[in-house]
């Protein structure tokens, strides 16, 4: 019998993040300004910090990972690898399924795997505070935390819904010294400009992002800088050291083939962060199947074109090239907050045109019912976000036991659930609705992309429709 769980030393803790922008069959397209023509890299200054941005526009394979971001990540790092017994059991699957928990950090989450590293490189580069959005709260909570790890100000726009649905996330801001403020707010021009347009709006990452991206950029002492969770390659390099993490405890137990890849996908750095390893070895011929999972409700990668588009509502943002919903796209109010966002990560959309990876929606109804049967034999209480991830995996469990086949199913356990028990009262109550985005509803989202450039659709080196 296999061990229930696989841990690695601290020295076995992975020294470098692999950058995938190094092995895509096809380059990225570069994102634009408003006069359509490629950005360079001191556009972004005002934003980011230049050791940040050398990385979001590096294609070496190999980052170093540096010592001070390592000390920190020694309070959680490395996470263990579990094996889910129980639930292979009550399923009688023979797929082995193996999650890795990255629920063990401070915050609950993956996210801290680059706050810190983000916090820590604007440090160095002399800044004093940033400035943030957050759906569910884990990015915002994860910020927190690491600010407070490098004595750094931190300030916090949390979507509205969210910030009402889930008030011990903003607790969890303010011990560690973030202020955190419902969006959109009368704190920025943008935000109020909303309020007078949909004062019941319940905000989106759209517009978060903007009040964030504002009030960086319009300090006037110049040592605040903006930082971002998800969706930009800096952002998604950091995660990657948990599919790197995973692959050398995978070694260590002798599982030598990976049949299915899993994780939940809102901006795209979860799912990143253990898939991009696993798709280096698709890649080099290895046959395997990996899922991005997302909402219905908000159906990023399996409805939305590849376009051009801005990352934000306010389109402070230059264009990136992405599937997105557009910008002015406002979700319904589903539990998984963290997932609610109009646009994908360049490098996961990219991987989608190259047919590396294959996109999957589920409801929320049907995200619960797996999270309360994971409850019940696993004992892990799963944030929403990763229930996405818990109905795929349980899917292909299921399909593996139909096939008869023995497979090895790889899952990111991307956070608790313990901060979001308020979801799981509506779920008990009857409260939850499944939501099907209308198509009126998709097309009116995308009719203000209809003025920007169109992204090529390349795969090996040919363009296609």
């Amino acid at each position: 019998m296999v061990a229930v769980k696989t841990f690695l030393t601290e020295d076995e803790i992975p020294r470098q993040w692999y950058n995938i922008q190094a092995d895509l069959p096809d380059p990225l397209q570069p994102p634009l300004g408003p006069d359509g023509n490629p950005i360079t890299p001191d556009a972004l200054a005002p934003v980011f910090p230049m050791n940040l941005i050398e990385q979001e526009v590096s294609t070496e394979r190999w980052i170093d990972i540096p010592a001070g971001v390592l000390e920190v990540y020694n309070l959680w790092r490395p996470t263990p690898l579990y094996r889910a017994l129980a639930l292979e059991k009550y399923l009688g699957t023979p797929a082995r399924i193996y999650y890795k928990n990255e629920g063990v950090s401070p915050p609950g989450s993956h996210k801290p795997n680059t706050a810190v590293a983000q916090a820590y490189y604007n440090k160095e580069f002399g800044i004093k505070r940033l400035t943030t959005e957050t759906g569910a709260g884990q990015w915002g909570s994860a910020l927190g935390f690491a600010c407070a790890m490098y004595g750094l100000e931190c300030r916090v726009y949390m979507v509205r819904i969210s910030f009402d649905q889930k008030p011990f996330r903003r607790l969890m801001m303010q011990t560690w010294g973030a202020e955190c403020v419902a969006s959109p707010s009368t704190e920025t021009s943008f935000g109020r400009k909303i309020l007078e347009e949909m004062p019941d709006t319940p905000g989106s990452l759209g517009i978060s992002i903007s009040e964030a991206i504002e009030a960086a950029v319009t300090d006037q002492s110049g040592q605040t800088r903006y930082s971002l969770g998800s969706v930009l390659n800096h952002v998604l390099l950091h995660q990657t050291i948990v599919g790197l993490e995973t692959k050398k405890q995978l070694q260590k137990i002798g599982e030598k083939k990976v049949d299915v890849v899993i994780a939940c996908a809102g901006g795209g750095s979860n799912f990143a962060g253990l898939a991009f390893p696993f798709i280096l070895d698709k890649i080099n011929g290895a046959e395997m199947e990996i899922y991005p999972v997302e909402p219905t409700a908000c159906p990023t990668m399996t409805r939305a074109p590849f376009v051009y588009d801005h990352g934000d509502t306010a389109t402070m943002t230059p264009l990136l090239p992405m599937h997105s919903l557009g910008h002015t796209f406002i979700p319904p109010p589903i539990h998984a907050g963290g997932l609610r966002y109009h646009g994908m990560a360049p490098l996961v959309s990219q991987c989608i045109i190259e047919n590396l990876i294959t996109p999957r929606s589920y409801h929320q109804l049907e995200c619960y019912k797996s999270a309360v049967l994971w409850a019940r034999t696993e004992g892990f209480i799963s944030a929403p976000e990763t229930a996405h991830a818990l109905a795929c995996t349980i899917d292909e469990a299921n399909k593996a036991k139909e096939e008869g086949k023995e497979k090895v199913i790889i899952m990111n356990w991307s956070g608790h659930g313990l901060m979001d028990l308020l979801g799981y009262d509506s779920y008990f109550s009857d409260k939850l609705h499944d939501y099907v985005l209308p198509d009126d509803e998709l097309n009116n989202g995308l009719k203000a992309l209809e003025s920007f450039p169109k992204p090529a659709k390349m795969v090996r080196g040919k363009q296609v429709p």
